[in-house]
């Protein structure tokens, strides 16, 4: 996307098609306060300090996906970390899955896929680990993810694996928009750190 008008247009979009505001978030890779705005372009308030991360030229190829997940793991010895014993790789859906299975098949480690908390109607928000994947409890998490712009889904991930008997021993990201060095405790690598100077 090119121009905010085309942003605008885009969160619209999605929004017709059905899409609440965290799954815009998601799509998008925007803070929900810049979605908001998006959608509202309430009079009088300045556009949100966000950055746009279009990574689809990478993101919609298999090939530069794996030497993405190759290039997490030498980020992480680059920096003098080890790879941490890890036996399952947790994939943030949407977007951190395919990454994260790309990672555990490089770590040998089994998949599990969880899914984030969503507001229904009426209903209180959970988030769960897929029953087709693999389970966590009693196993030592990497969390993969592709973008971290208000770390608030990496940190419930963290806290739903440990209320559910899992270790979650390090976090590997592309981009990190908040300049993350832990969330609740757990490292994060990440490729790229993103900032907007004003």
């Amino acid at each position: 996307m090119s121009s905010l008008e085309e942003l605008i247009q885009r969160a619209k979009a999605l929004h017709t098609e059905g899409h609440g505001p965290s799954q815009i978030a998601d799509e998008l890779n925007l803070s929900m306060e810049t979605v908001t705005w998006l959608l509202t372009q309430q009079r009088g308030r300045e556009v949100p300090r966000d950055v746009l991360i279009d990574w689809s030229g990478v993101s919609s190829r298999a090939g530069l996906l794996e030497d993405l997940a190759v290039l997490m793991a030498d980020r992480a010895l680059a920096d003098g970390e080890r790879i941490p014993d890890i036996s399952v790789v947790v994939g943030i859906a949407l977007s951190g899955v395919p990454l994260a299975t790309l990672v555990a098949l490089q770590a040998d480690a089994r998949l599990a896929v969880y899914h984030p908390a969503r507001a229904s109607q009426g209903e209180k928000k959970v988030g769960s680990v897929s029953g087709n994947f693999a389970g966590i409890a009693g196993e030592r998490c990497l969390i993969v993810d592709d973008v971290i712009t208000s770390g608030k889904t990496l940190r419930e991930v963290v806290g739903y694996l440990r209320d559910h008997g899992a270790t979650p021993a390090a976090i590997w990201v592309i981009f990190d928009k908040r300049g993350v060095k832990e969330v609740e405790g757990v490292p994060v690598t990440s490729l790229f750190r993103v900032s907007r100077l004003d």
